[in-house]
């Protein structure tokens, strides 16, 4: 469905306004019509307009243009970006060139063609849509970290029953708008199973804009989720976009969703049930007219029962909770993800890939995968350089079987990085994922935790 464009018309003169009014609506657009300087700006200042048509002489001043570029100039100071045609009897070339120089978008002279004041009106409303997109865009690569989006399920590697039928189950849910929780160990690919699901619904031509929630410093929530304007606080130099704007007629995916505080979920729900927001520094409403995908590795009972989740937002963005299994349940899939990843980092690096021994294929599949199919990744980069004779062995890997997995602390071998890398996953492991709880018994802050998970790779 088509929103209406919302056009602002402000001119003293009722005859003007009412012939305005008339030919604007008849072309399907919403106005709204006001009569003195003052008026325009207390409209602009709390509701979203697409265009402004405007008079540049008022009832002070009825040939300069003087109010008229003053009214440009305050316009622009409040809304930037707002598309603005001017309008005079009196047209002269000083008037046109003093008005585009304060910011308006185009001239027209009364009285006016029809023709021409639609063509300018669609012109102006063309080209800032078109801005806006290129705003949105250099704000994501600005913002997100790039990452390989699969653009089929060809770009998913699934052999088994468990993968086969979650894939299928999220194909039909794409279908539909519900939101999505999607529940797993680290590693285990939530991020690119909510990436396919975007790339498979009807959103797809729009954008998947993934944030990890746990890297979002608290001070900066609503910035980073709703945008701020230029001036709302100290180092707010420029307007910015929020991820839900980012969004637009998208999908939005949080992933590590646990790690979100309290005080910020208040705000979260709120805009996940009014499907409306304000960017910081403004009190106009935004539509939020988003899909969301969530991801978490905790267990958001428990942690709705220590009071660390608010119960509401988890009914909120649970529709559909589904959990992604880890590497180990779905065996199948091993050998083929590990040939996948020696020919991705073949290509990368230039190299020929090695080839994996059946013996080697054999312990890959009975080695339990803490970090899941994060670790098998790293594990075939590595070994793209550290493999001496063009093929894996199981002597190569020397990799214990899930039954006999032993603590490594104490092997001499070991840099104090790798000893530090194997505490941080076995307490992970031990605390079911919760990374809340992991940096807590670590002796970490969330920033210090994250920070550590990025140094490894381990980051989702």
């Amino acid at each position: 469905m088509t929103t209406k464009k919302h056009l602002l018309v402000v001119d003293d003169d009722i005859n003007i306004v009412a012939s305005l009014q008339f030919i604007l609506a008849d072309e399907g657009f919403e106005v709204t019509s006001v009569t003195t300087p003052e008026a325009a700006l207390a409209k602009i200042g709390n509701t979203n307009f697409d265009c402004v048509l405007m008079d540049m002489n008022f009832q002070q001043d009825t040939t300069s243009g003087a109010e008229g570029i003053k009214l440009v100039e305050h316009i622009k100071h409040l809304e930037e970006q707002l598309p603005i045609i001017v309008m005079t009897g009196w047209a002269t070339i000083d008037i046109a060139v003093e008005a585009m120089q304060a910011g308006a978008k185009d001239f027209i002279q009364k009285p006016w063609s029809n023709e021409r004041l639609i063509a300018a009106v669609n012109t102006q409303l063309a080209l800032s849509y078109s801005n806006k997109q290129v705003g949105r865009l250099s704000q994501q690569n600005k913002l997100l970290v790039a990452a390989e989006h699969p653009a089929s399920r060809q770009g998913i590697i699934a052999k088994s029953a468990k993968m086969l039928e979650l894939l299928a189950t999220l194909e039909q849910l794409a279908k539909s708008d519900m939101s999505i929780l999607l529940t797993g160990d680290n590693g285990t690919g939530k991020s690119m199973l909510a990436a396919y699901v975007h790339q498979v619904s009807a959103r797809a031509k729009h954008s998947f804009v993934p944030v990890n929630m746990g890297a979002v410093p608290e001070s900066l929530f609503e910035s980073e989720m709703f945008g701020h304007v230029k001036g709302a606080f100290t180092d707010a130099k420029d307007t910015r976009i929020g991820r839900f704007e980012m969004a637009e007629n998208g999908t939005l995916f949080l992933d590590e969703l646990a790690n979100i505080p309290l005080a910020q979920q208040a705000k979260l729900l709120r805009v996940l049930e009014e499907k409306r927001y304000e960017a910081v520094g403004s009190s106009k409403p935004k539509t939020a007219n988003v899909r969301i995908i969530s991801a978490t590795n905790s267990n958001l009972l428990t942690d709705i029962e220590e009071n660390r989740f608010r119960q509401d937002l988890y009914y909120r963005l649970n529709t559909v909770e589904l959990r992604v299994p880890s590497l180990s349940e779905r065996v199948e899939d091993i050998p083929l993800l590990a040939q996948h990843f020696l020919e991705k980092f073949s290509q990368k690096y230039h190299r020929p890939a090695p080839q994996l021994a059946n013996d080697a294929i054999e312990q890959l599949c009975c080695y339990g995968w803490p970090g899941n199919i994060r670790e098998l990744s790293h594990m075939m980069e590595r070994l793209m350089f550290t493999c001496k004779d063009g093929k894996i062995s199981a002597a190569t890997l020397s990799l214990q079987p899930s039954n006999e997995i032993v603590n490594f602390i104490d092997d001499p071998s070991l840099t104090m990085e790798e000893v530090e890398q194997l505490v941080m996953v076995n307490r992970l492991k031990h605390f079911s994922g919760n990374a809340s709880e992991t940096a807590k018994s670590l002796g970490l802050s969330r920033s210090g935790y994250y920070r550590r998970l990025t140094k490894y790779g381990m980051e989702t």
